[in-house]
């Protein structure tokens, strides 16, 4: 929520924070302080003290400044907190032991998709997912998996007053054609993507629900173009991910239906 009037000390350095972004990781002091509208000499000040607790670290070499280690120690405690990502944690790795791929997890936060877990493949040829990572909800398929399962009132609003803006040439941002690819996945019980997000990447991604049916999660697999590519590879890949999404839907309480491998139409 906005406030009204000029921000206090605190709320300026919640926007320094917030400046560091993953298309802009690092920061001079004068850059930055154009960028909030702060003077160069409040940046500094928010800056030093930021530093003294490491939330803020500086490159000793270009003396820009990026965000510190105590995230780590957040991370730990989030992941802690959240019972589904406890769970997932065996099971992201027994699957990426299996497949060879790149596994993730995946919550909607806001009007984003955003990695909390991710169990990266042991393969030299690998799609990458840092914990962390966000997307928008109209391009890949864990972005489209959350929304095309997320409560009806929210998916309409979004489809309605998001306008989508290309990150590659095969991002979906015909509002018409973007609906029919979200009813086709709520239909069907899992999602796919190719290129949609990153060049050269593919992706699969089946919804964890709770047990009243609330979405509370996308398992996803990050898989490269060139086995993708290969059916019979992605047919074993997502016949195990909708095997994994299941039990971990029962694990969270879920009894209701659930897609299974063989309704899956890949082949």
């Amino acid at each position: 929520m906005k406030r009204s009037g000029q921000p206090n000390a605190i709320e300026k350095a919640l926007q320094v924070l917030l400046a560091f972004q993953v298309d802009r990781p690092r920061w001079g002091v004068r850059e930055l302080a154009t960028h909030l509208g702060f003077s160069p000499a409040t940046i500094q000040r928010l800056l030093k003290t930021l530093k003294a607790y490491h939330f803020i670290d500086q490159d000793p070499r270009t003396q820009q400044y990026r965000l510190g280690t105590i995230y780590y120690r957040f991370l730990e405690v989030l992941q802690s907190q959240h019972g589904v990502v406890q769970e997932a944690g065996p099971v992201m790795r027994r699957l990426s032991l299996e497949t060879g791929e790149t596994v993730h997890l995946n919550v909607l936060d806001g009007r984003e998709r955003l990695c909390v877990d991710s169990v990266e493949s042991s393969q030299s040829l690998k799609a990458g997912m840092p914990v962390g990572n966000r997307s928008p909800l109209y391009a890949g398929a864990s972005s489209k998996c959350l929304l095309a399962f997320a409560p009806k009132a929210f998916v309409d609003a979004y489809l309605a007053e998001v306008r989508p803006i290309p990150l590659t040439p095969n991002t979906l941002v015909d509002s018409e054609k973007l609906m029919a690819e979200i009813a086709a996945i709520r239909d069907r019980g899992w999602a796919e993507s190719l290129a949609e997000r990153t060049l050269g990447l593919g992706s699969l991604s089946v919804p964890i629900f709770s047990h009243n049916g609330h979405v509370l999660a996308a398992l996803s697999m990050a898989l490269p173009e060139l086995r993708f590519k290969d059916s019979e590879h992605k047919k074993r890949c997502l016949d195990q991910l909708l095997r994994a999404g299941k039990e971990l839907s029962q694990r969270m309480g879920w009894r209701g239906s659930y897609p299974v491998a063989h309704e899956s139409g890949q082949g």
